[in-house]
């Protein structure tokens, strides 16, 4: 995955009503009116949560008839975990080296002198 489209991929999750979108779109495609039902807003601005969801490359719309449904483009999805990974196995690092290192003091503590 690219850095521009990286980037664009954050920007659009980076606001909750679009987070819960995609989040609603893990279960399967969904018009806009499916969409719009939680929240308290028009469906205009629905759309244009879609819109920007949809330049970013994370959902893509249908062309059937009137019911135009969305859904998650995987492709996209799997990009931005992949860029993740690396960081997700950097932190698990060095919380086993914390880890190793609050064990050792603890020993320490625990074998010290005690009144």
């Amino acid at each position: 995955m690219q850095t521009d489209s990286l980037s664009a991929a954050f920007a659009a999750l980076a606001d909750p009503t679009r987070r819960a979108i995609i989040a609603r779109l893990a279960e399967g495609e969904a018009s806009v009116n499916e969409l719009a039902a939680p929240f308290d807003m028009s469906l205009p601005a629905v759309s244009k949560h879609l819109k920007v969801l949809e330049k970013a490359g994370l959902i893509s719309r249908g062309k059937e008839a009137q019911w135009r449904p969305a859904r998650l483009e995987p492709q996209t999805m799997k990009g931005i975990a992949d860029w993740l990974e690396q960081y997700r196995r950097f932190w698990e690092s060095s919380f086993d080296r914390l880890d190793g290192y609050l064990q050792k003091i603890q020993t320490a503590d625990d074998s010290g002198p005690h009144n």
